[in-house]
């Protein structure tokens, strides 16, 4: 289907660009969505008469946009979650948990905006983007930890996800006087205990 851009599309045009796409893809997300319209002469007419308009409409939210860019970008943001040892989430964070961490900072961002391709599942430092116009992008972090005492660690470097590295004493490094020393010698000598 032939369709006429009605703002920029990544991986597809700019603005006022005829392209062809799938049907699915213009009935179901572009023309809805009011991204788009069909490439017919009335249509055409219709976008060369509003195009100064639209124009204007896009910048004014372009510069919204980057005001929002220029206090967002490389900010950091903390979210508590549960995680075993090796710090694997017991859940995940989602675009939701996201915009709502974002939301609670005084940020209007709705969570299509958040661009995850899959959800966070580990703890950690995580970069992910911020769409908030098709042409201004913002980078922030979310520090995912079990604790604010572990998200204050995480920041400052250290690496909680690595499990903690335990030295055993060998058998035969064990003292005579302690506790265990006997069930030990006992099992060397093959007894039963």
């Amino acid at each position: 289907m032939q369709i006429i851009l009605l703002e920029r599309i990544p991986r597809l045009g700019q603005m006022g660009d005829v392209v062809k796409v799938r049907d699915g893809f213009a009935r179901n997300f572009l023309l809805p969505q009011g991204k788009a319209l069909r490439a017919n002469d009335a249509n055409r007419a219709k976008f060369e008469s509003q195009r100064v308009e639209l124009e204007a409409r896009n910048l004014d939210r372009r510069n919204e946009a980057q005001a929002v860019h220029e206090k967002l970008d490389g900010t950091s943001y903390i979210i508590i979650r549960s995680a075993g040892e090796t710090g694997q989430l017991y859940g995940s964070v989602s675009t939701r948990d996201i915009a709502a961490s974002l939301e609670e900072k005084g940020f209007k961002i709705g969570r299509t905006q958040v661009a995850l391709n899959q959800p966070i599942k580990t703890i950690g430092l995580h970069e992910v983007s911020v769409q908030l116009h098709p042409e201004v992008t913002s980078t922030v972090t979310i520090n995912v930890a079990r604790s604010n005492d572990e998200a204050e660690r995480q920041t400052k470097g250290e690496d909680l996800t690595k499990r903690a590295e335990f030295e055993f004493e060998s058998l035969a490094d064990l003292d005579e006087d302690d506790d265990g020393a006997d069930l030990v010698e006992a099992r060397e000598d093959g007894e039963e205990a």
